[in-house]
């Protein structure tokens, strides 16, 4: 292992305790986990959720659950392996009865989701449902006008879609899914990122 990765791992390490100490909103105090990630460290695709439910708090990984299970076929779909992805969520602590996090919640949480998105260096940003775009851009979208095409925003490539569990109430959401995960792969390859 060379030096840097050595100094980027005891960044990571750092990284992840302030994750586990952090008590700036009153969500830590109901969580079992503090969930931080799952797939690569770094990668090319950074995938962003809202928040952890019930699966997740218990499991202490994000997207483990049956929307994670949808997602995960979706990916193997396209043939984007572990290595290409980082997957997390605005925050990192799962709400009550798992309802949205509020806006305090999600501005408590910034500060550390940025130090994320910094270490994890994607090139493609996959923001699933609106409280993920709400986190990343600061507003409230109206999400037939911001799903499926990407915005180019300071050399990254964002776009936006239906959070799985949005598509596991309405089936017929999956297709949508399915499309826009199709132009990340497309963009990824593009990008040179994947073959």
């Amino acid at each position: 292992m060379s030096d840097s990765n050595n100094e980027f791992d005891t960044k990571w390490d750092a990284f992840e305790t302030s994750c586990r100490d952090c008590h700036k909103c009153d969500l830590r105090a109901g969580a079992n986990n503090v969930v931080i990630y799952r797939g690569s460290r770094t990668a090319p695709l950074m995938i962003v959720g809202e928040a952890p439910g019930r699966n997740e708090d218990l499991e202490g990984k994000p997207f483990v659950g049956q929307s994670g299970e949808l997602l995960q076929n979706l990916l193997g779909s396209y043939g984007i392996k572990e290595s290409d992805y980082h997957i997390c969520n605005i925050v990192k602590c799962r709400p009550p009865e798992n309802r949205r996090p509020t806006p305090a919640e999600i501005k408590a949480c910034k500060p550390l989701f940025a130090r994320q998105f910094i270490m994890a260096a994607p090139k493609v940003i996959l923001l699933c449902g609106s409280t993920a775009y709400e986190g990343f851009f600061g507003v409230k979208p109206v999400m037939k006008d911001v799903r499926g095409f990407f915005v180019e925003k300071k050399g990254y490539y964002i776009m936006t879609t239906y959070h799985p569990a949005y598509a596991l109430r309405n089936p017929a959401n999956k297709i949508p899914i399915y499309e826009d995960m199709g132009k990340v792969k497309e963009k990824l390859v593009e990008l040179g990122c994947l073959e």
